[in-house]
């Protein structure tokens, strides 16, 4: 099987032609974790299949590394943009691309090699409705749950200590979808932050029916935030789109960012504008690059 493997700052998968490659559906997962393998494997975060659409240009099938599918991924739909247009597959410098049946708007910035350098995609308006994020507002193990205006629910959770194993009520999460789940967490430095303990606790936690990606982030000034992440199904990764906009989406509903935003991954950055209001899309700009391409038996 030909494959193309790729990376939006740093969060890398490993990309297949589904128009040209076939794997029958019921091998996908096994095959998505021998291929995202860093030892063993090709190695990444995961696996995107880019096929043919009856409803826009082009689909994205994305599976995470444990071999379990995911609704969206921004670093991965603006890697599939450049593999496209890159690979002749379209001429096209602003395209449609849908994921789990949601199409997203994209257009696509050329370097001077003629190759697309940078990636501005309409990710369409966050979700705030609890039910559609989701989450279960009437979980036991909720200790404190905000509401702001705009529909957008923060909870302090209590989980189990990774380190003590003591119950602990852990800072409050706010809780933004972006096509997929996300829990949005401050803290004071996410150098320090216990990612690997909390993340994958709260990714788990029965408060998030089907689990969440967990971002923890540090707002230096109204126009930057750091952050790391840890992804659902994966564990920590260098960036995640979906998560820097849930992240930038968050602060800016609690006043704490301006409409414009660059949030800092582990692997680059990326721009996040949002107007405020809940009808409102927001927009990710960021860069898209090719690794390497070869053949793999599978």
């Amino acid at each position: 099987m030909k494959f193309t493997k790729m990376h939006g700052c740093g969060n890398d998968y490993v990309y297949v032609d589904g128009g040209r490659e076939h794997i029958d559906m019921s091998d996908k997962p096994e095959a998505v974790r021998r291929l995202s393998d860093r030892h063993t494997g090709i190695g990444g975060d995961g696996v995107i299949f880019i096929n043919p659409s009856d409803v826009s240009d082009f689909e994205m099938e994305m599976w995470n590394a444990d071999g379990t599918r995911s609704e969206m991924c921004g670093n991965g739909i603006r890697c599939v943009a450049k593999y496209v247009y890159d690979y002749k597959l379209t001429d096209k410098t602003k395209l449609d691309i849908v994921s789990a049946g949601s199409i997203k708007h994209i257009e696509l910035y050329l370097g001077e090699d003629s190759k697309v350098e940078r990636v501005r995609v309409d990710m369409g308006a966050p979700i705030f409705d609890p039910a559609l994020v989701p989450i279960e507002p009437k979980d036991s193990a909720v200790n404190a749950l905000n509401t702001y205006e705009t529909g957008m629910c923060e909870a302090s959770l209590s989980i189990r200590d990774p380190k003590s194993g003591e119950e602990i009520t852990v800072n409050p999460f706010a809780c933004v979808s972006m096509g997929n789940p996300h829990a949005i967490t401050l803290v004071n430095d996410v150098q320090s932050a216990d990612v690997h303990g909390t993340g994958p606790v709260v990714e788990n936690h029965s408060f998030f029916p089907k689990r969440t990606n967990v971002e923890f982030i540090h707002v230096v000034d109204r126009s930057h935030i750091d952050m790391r992440v840890w992804e659902r199904g994966t564990g920590e990764t260098m960036a995640c789109g979906t998560g820097a906009c849930a992240s930038a989406v968050a602060c800016m509903v609690k006043g704490l960012c301006d409409s414009k935003t660059d949030v800092k991954l582990l692997g680059g950055t990326l721009t996040i504008e949002w107007d405020g209001t809940k009808e409102g899309h927001v927009f990710m700009t960021g860069p898209a690059t090719e690794v390497f391409s070869g053949e793999v038996d599978i």
